[in-house]
């Protein structure tokens, strides 16, 4: 039977449905008055930073400069109802999780430090002195510091980031579990390759200058709202914008900007595309060397003809190494093992390599649906070498831009959290502290959790995120967890992660990026970084949502002098003014000379990016073409015998949420309301497997290991999709992820590419969690 809560959606993104989107969560915030002041805060100078998304900030001024999905962070962030001991009094840890994770971040805001009280089951009140000591009291009883996991959500500030590594390589270790590994780690490690630097060689105008824009494995309209408006303008003066997603996504078609009254009344929309492609999942590597395969063909054609060359030649010739390897390995590569793994038919690819041969400046631009997969840095690599072939990296208007997801998720890594460190870092944090820092490499997310689940991490301490739902495997996840002698979590929302206790266990409430913090009667401000590399600074607009709330960087301070003393530093002293923590950053980090200083320009200030100046930072310092073979059969070695899946998953994000923080039960743009166990196939796949529209299916992965994975309960919808292929939501679906299923050289989960089956639900298969 039909689901009447599935419609379909023929409404441009934006539009009229952002507005009413963001005026239900405005008024839902209960603070209707004090949110829309602090809105107009939102990303303006002296104001704060937007606590969603890193994408950056238009250079150009404005009233309103934020985005639908912004706007409820902001409200979803500063709610006037509040989680404190008379909440926690009411339930058990045990009630609370038949709870969803909507249901318990929108009972308000954290308000006290609550201690695990095992006897009851309940979390009761603690002072901050307390809640210190018992950290402290964990941490320095341990055999060994690397018996601990510290990790970092990107919301983090970098003045935060900052005095925590610091904090954990005093106490003597790099285990730097981080939302990084879970997301663009991939991409660091194949930029850092190929091209010396791990982040984007663009900046926000060069997109003005592009004469096309490739949008690879990314879904701007929910996950980037405030890109959209650079594609369409793209398409509007001519550029062509290439999309490479294998779902129909609307926010990749047409958009209404919410912000022009003219084009909401007058119903006007705009393409934010010229030609719409849709691999196969996992298969942009092959496109990417399809096209490297025409232009190949194209090149000889123009020398035998005395006709002028597709590849830059000076650019490879000054600037390159490894051409030769690499294009003999495209010319061994066959057409029909291109057109198998890609999806696309060789037509599509001739025409994809005709539009980017076409334009003399161009934009790579990829997320999450490049970088979680088996051969992720291969696909990077591979974009890349597309790039250098046309001289595309280092040019006004023209680059490599990995889109990074949460707000600070790059300056986090800047700041020094990093599991494998550089050299420089460690030689200069030794240097200027004049103690030994840890030189092995420390874990990351995936062996984070298996040293849990093997009793070799004893301590949990996160700081910000929901690491219990972000990440994969979730049944065993909690298991390990749940092992340790002591979970904490420096949070400003009650999540599951709360829930999933060590033997012992504390919430800590931290202030959010739209609250004032105040230090020795002084405003503070703390900075981040975009996914452009600007750096700029964010002073909160909001009183405090607690008396109790302290800020990030005040509770890393608080752990670390209870920890070690005033050892490497004097700790309270930072914590009076943040311009000292910046000073520091300035002696150890490069491009943060003058930090403070440069801080007083409106928009911040831009980090230097060797690779955006042809400078590469690489072994033999030339960008490198990386000879990768295309990956053949994705799962054939990690599948049991004789299995062969019904349907390739990916996860992804509905409209109504960020991460793992759910605004809503809605998704707009693919017509879902009202539901989150959903699952969207090919009408004719569901057909082929037996089921109908409607129907209620068991999920179960298939992987090598003999262990179960299955997540139960979910509505088959049909959407367009490729055939083969499913989607469903994050994190609902998490539990079909292998811990082991990570990407080469990346450890990120192939949350990208899930073998599964579909069964029958049985009657007594309902949902797990109450929305109540």
């Amino acid at each position: 039977m039909a689901d009447k809560s599935v419609q379909k959606y023929t409404a441009p993104a934006g539009g009229w449905g952002a507005l009413k989107s963001v005026t239900k969560s405005w008024i839902a915030s209960e603070k209707p008055l004090k949110n829309l002041r602090a809105m107009l805060k939102t990303n303006q100078d002296h104001g704060f930073d937007c606590p969603g998304c890193a994408w950056g900030e238009s250079p150009e001024n404005g009233l309103v400069k934020f985005c639908e999905n912004g706007a409820k962070a902001v409200n979803w962030e500063s709610s006037g109802r509040q989680v404190g001991p008379a909440f926690f009094e009411r339930y058990t840890v045990s009630k609370l999780l038949e709870h969803s994770d909507y249901w318990l971040e929108d009972q308000g805001r954290l308000s006290h430090p609550m201690q695990y009280d095992p006897a009851t089951d309940k979390y009761v009140e603690t002072s901050w002195d307390d809640a210190f000591a018992l950290i402290a009291q964990h941490l320095n009883q341990l055999a060994s510091p690397n018996e601990a996991e510290f990790y970092t959500s990107g919301r983090t500030s970098n003045e935060a980031a900052y005095l925590y590594q610091l904090f954990v390589r005093a106490l003597g270790t790099n285990n730097f579990p981080d939302c990084s590994n879970m997301c663009h780690e991939a991409s660091g490690h194949a930029m850092k390759q190929s091209v010396g630097v791990g982040k984007g060689t663009v900046v926000f105008d060069d997109f003005a200058k592009a004469d096309a824009i490739f949008v690879l494995g990314q879904n701007p309209g929910t996950n980037h709202p405030r890109m959209l408006e650079p594609l369409r303008e793209a398409v509007e003066r001519g550029a062509q914008v290439v999309c490479f997603n294998p779902l129909k996504e609307r926010g990749l078609e047409r958009f209404q900007h919410p912000q022009h009254p003219l084009e909401m009344l007058t119903n006007g929309d705009a393409p934010t595309n010229t030609a719409y492609f849709r691999p196969a999942l996992g298969g942009d590597m092959a496109v990417m060397r399809g096209i490297a395969k025409c232009m190949l063909e194209w090149e000889r054609e123009a020398r035998a003809n005395n006709r002028p060359a597709i590849f830059d030649h000076d650019f490879i010739a000054r600037h390159t190494n490894g051409l030769d390897d690499y294009l003999a390995l495209v010319d061994a590569t066959s057409w029909q093992d291109i057109v198998e793994q890609s999806g696309l038919s060789k037509d599509d690819i001739y025409l994809a390599a005709s539009m980017y041969c076409r334009a003399e400046r161009v934009i790579m631009c990829w997320a999450m649906g490049i970088t979680q997969h088996k051969h992720s840095v291969a696909i990077i690599q591979e974009i890349i070498n597309v790039q250098l072939l046309r001289g595309n990296v280092g040019k006004p208007g023209a680059g490599l831009s990995p889109v990074r997801g949460h707000s600070n998720v790059q300056g986090d890594r800047t700041m020094g959290i990093d599991e494998k460190p550089p050299q420089w870092l460690l030689d200069a944090l030794e240097e200027r502290y004049n103690f030994s820092v840890p030189r092995e490499p420390g874990h990351n997310v995936v062996q984070a959790i298996q040293a849990m689940e093997q009793g070799r991490a004893k301590v949990f301490i996160g700081m910000g995120g929901n690491f219990a739902q972000a990440t994969p495997d979730t049944p065993r996840t909690h298991e390990a967890l749940k092992r340790c002698d002591l979970t904490v979590h420096v949070s400003t929302k009650l999540n599951r992660s709360h829930l999933v206790t060590g033997k012992a266990a504390l919430i800590l409430p931290c202030l959010g990026r739209t609250e004032a913090d105040i230090q020795d009667g002084q405003p503070q401000g703390v900075t981040v970084e975009d996914t452009f590399s600007m750096v700029h600074i964010s002073y909160g607009q909001l009183p405090p949502g607690s008396a109790l709330l302290r800020s990030e960087p005040a509770i890393v301070a608080g752990m670390a002098k209870a920890t070690l003393g005033n050892h490497p530093v004097d700790w309270d002293a930072l914590i009076n003014d943040y311009s000292r923590i910046r000073e520091l950053i300035a002696d150890t980090i490069p491009g943060f000379t003058g930090f403070n200083e440069k801080l007083s320009q409106p928009g911040g200030f831009h980090l230097p990016n060797p690779a955006a100046e042809r400078t590469w930072r690489t072994v033999n310092q030339k960008a490198g073409f990386a000879a990768n073979p295309l990956p053949g059969q994705l799962l054939s070695a990690q599948l049991p015998a004789g299995e062969t899946p019904d349907l390739i998953l990916q996860t992804l994000r509905s409209h109504d949420q960020y991460n793992t923080t759910v605004y809503g039960l809605d998704d707009r743009y693919r017509g879902v309301f009202g539901q989150r166990y959903v699952v969207f196939v090919n009408p004719e796949d569901i057909k082929r497997l037996g089921f109908s529209e409607g129907d209620k299916v068991d999920m179960i992965s298939l992987w090598h290991d003999g262990r179960e994975r299955r997540v139960e309960g979910f509505t088959l919808v049909p959407y367009d999709i490729l055939h083969g292929q499913a989607a469903a939501y994050f994190p609902e679906a998490n539990g079909l992820v292998p811990l082991e299923s990570y990407g080469d050289d990346s450890f990120t989960p192939t949350s990208k590419y899930i073998a599964i089956k579909l069964m029958e639900a049985q009657p007594d298969n309902r949902i797990p969690v109450s929305h109540n």
